[in-house]
């Protein structure tokens, strides 16, 4: 991915950015922050926050994750900054209310999904799945047609 990135950097534009916001930054956020990274394949700049972050990523968003091949054990919930919804194109917003700043001239979307938290990994799947497909169509909007195949994997 490493060179992926280089190669994006020297590019005419700028990776679009995407900031994954909820209240506790430990499931959905994670989670879609994941998918996001993983099947742009570094081509899309992306952050995720809470508004209250949890001490942890939720374990059952780390499990069902790794049955789709993606670890988020590392990851650490971070807290909701003023410099991340700046620094970002797109702010994605998932039930953290009006504990979200908002700036004009940013893309705004508030996406309805259960919360993870307090469930288990059968529970969780089917948010999982939602999130990866708001996270294709997302991929799909952001990047132009001619930059490949979102989600698809290409053997160098």
């Amino acid at each position: 991915m490493s060179t992926e990135t280089a190669a994006t950097t020297t590019a005419d534009h700028r990776k679009p950015s995407v900031l994954f916001v909820c209240v506790h930054n430990a499931g959905r956020s994670q989670m879609a922050a994941a998918y996001l990274s993983h099947l742009s394949e570094g081509r899309i700049e992306v952050l995720s926050a809470g508004s209250q972050p949890a001490d942890q990523v939720n374990p059952s968003a780390v499990e069902a994750m790794k049955e789709e091949g993606i670890d988020i054990t590392a990851e650490t919930p971070k807290i909701l900054t003023t410099d991340a919804v700046k620094a970002s194109d797109v702010v994605v917003t998932m039930g953290c209310g009006d504990e979200c700043p908002y700036f004009p001239g940013k893309r705004y979307e508030d996406w309805v999904l259960e919360d993870p938290a307090g469930k288990g990994v059968d529970s969780v799947r089917p948010i999982r799945d939602e999130i990866k497909g708001r996270i294709q169509q997302l991929i799909r909007e952001l990047l132009p047609t001619g930059a490949g195949t979102p989600g698809t994997s290409t053997t160098a």
